[in-house]
């Protein structure tokens, strides 16, 4: 099986058309066919539903188009890997939510390095749904994330260790202009605008569940601006477009030097702990964990 085949059927994917996806390529429809062809023996089944006048494409082959964009991703890896070999080199992927990998990941690739020098790190961020799935499907030896203490850590298999680096905790801050009203009155509207989580965001969910003002549209009365990722909430609350709850590893910089207030003395604020999860299979993974929970 060769690796243009999978990059011709993710062409073919994305124009629906075999001439189109044949100019792409730059070759003719016949010699992409042939491809295509040599890609359904492969396969042992055909992914080209062949009729008199069109050609159409298999739902089996839609339906796994994810699968077949993290192989190729997987298979060019290896290969990178395999062709830059270096003995004393070691390259270990992590699934790791956006949060933690701006406002925690930074200080665990220092303490990493200075047990391990020659150590690389591909960070895979994502929300924490698909930062799972990559942990499971084994794109990835480890995972980041932030769990907060009302929702309870991620449950895995034996197989699967999981180490604390430390805590944290979701506060609710402003900026820009609308710190002064805080600053002068020690108060705020509650109509003041929001930069809300998406309700299924993990952030959102836990903000969802204990009625956060200011954390999900549903509670706010003004929202803004949806935002998934806490980095884009900090860079629009810090511009004074409104309230947002950020982890406080992300916003204490400001708020000492007053370009956010924190808002925790009356919304309150939600723990948080930054778990790391290891697949003790693979050994460069139970070494970094025991480098991060202080075993050695």
């Amino acid at each position: 099986m060769h690796l243009q085949w999978l990059d011709d059927v993710l062409v073919l994917l994305e124009e629906g058309n075999l001439s189109r996806a044949a100019a792409r390529r730059n070759i003719t429809q016949p010699a992409f066919s042939r491809r295509i062809r040599g890609f359904e023996d492969w396969l042992g089944v055909d992914i080209l539903e062949r009729r008199t006048n069109r050609v159409e494409i298999s739902q089996a082959l839609v339906s796994n188009e994810g699968e077949i964009r993290a192989l190729i991703a997987r298979l060019r890896e290896l290969r990178t890997k395999i062709r830059h070999f270096e003995e004393n080199r070691s390259t270990l992927a992590i699934a790791a939510q956006h949060a933690p990998a701006c406002s925690t990941f930074p200080d665990m690739a220092l303490r990493a390095r200075s047990r391990f020098p020659g150590i690389q790190f591909r960070i895979r961020a994502g929300n924490l749904n698909d930062c799972v799935s990559l942990f499971l499907r084994g794109d990835t030896s480890m995972l980041l994330c932030y769990e907060a203490e009302s929702v309870g850590p991620l449950q895995f298999g034996p197989a699967i260790q999981r180490g604390l680096w430390g805590n944290d905790y979701l506060i609710p801050v402003v900026g820009g202009a609308l710190r002064y009203k805080v600053r002068d009155s020690g108060d705020i509207a509650n109509d003041t605008p929001a930069i809300v989580y998406p309700e299924d965001s993990y952030f959102g969910q836990v903000l969802q569940k204990n009625e956060r003002a200011f954390g999900t549209s549903g509670f706010s009365a003004n929202p803004f601006s949806v935002m998934a990722f806490s980095s884009g909430t900090r860079e629009l609350v810090l511009k004074g477009l409104g309230v947002g709850w950020l982890p406080f590893s992300m916003a204490h910089q400001e708020i000492e030097s007053g370009a956010l207030i924190s808002l925790a003395h009356r919304y309150g604020k939600e723990a948080l702990q930054v778990a790391i999860y290891a697949d003790t299979k693979v050994e460069m993974a139970k070494s970094l964990m025991k480098v991060w929970i202080n075993e050695v």
